[in-house]
């Protein structure tokens, strides 16, 4: 087995888009059953993360109608498991530093566009509370989406 622990983490945004009613919006995976998911994406070279997070949501799920309300104070991190490493992102990475951003949805869902991109990641979207996201995380993402839920439950005020 070989050891991945000397691998660097991935720098990342992710986005975490309240609607109109406090829910948070929420992307199924491209072909992967039950993988529902926050927007999020790597983060360019000399790009701000403020920048990344917006560039990512309109990338993702192909809208620009957001704004910046709130920022995670720290970097959150998340290892992959044994089965991806040496797989995702050509095996160059451990797992990925992440900077979390609540953004306030200003368009309405006509707005989300998922195959806006040229290689949409998501095939399906809804609207879920937050509270809700940890039961719906990936298990190695779970632990950060109970970061979110807690810390971000301030937003869900409409």
């Amino acid at each position: 087995m070989t050891d991945h622990s000397s691998l660097p983490y991935r720098l990342n945004v992710g986005a975490v888009l309240f609607g109109p009613d406090g829910r948070v919006f929420v992307g199924k995976r491209i072909g992967a059953p039950n993988a529902w998911q926050l927007p999020q994406g790597g983060i360019d070279a000399g790009e701000d993360p403020r920048e990344a997070v917006l560039r990512e949501l309109e990338e993702e799920v192909g809208t620009a109608k957001a704004e910046v309300i709130g920022e995670h104070p720290g970097w959150l991190e998340y290892d992959l498991p044994a089965s991806l490493l040496g797989v995702a992102w050509g095996g160059k990475y451990r797992g990925q530093k992440q900077k979390w951003f609540a953004l306030k949805f200003t368009g309405m869902d006509k707005d989300i566009q998922l195959d806006a991109h040229e290689h949409p990641e998501f095939e399906a979207w809804k609207w879920v509370d937050l509270a809700e996201l940890p039961t719906l995380a990936v298990e190695f993402k779970r632990e950060i989406y109970e970061i979110l839920a807690r810390d971000f439950a301030v937003y869900t005020k409409p």
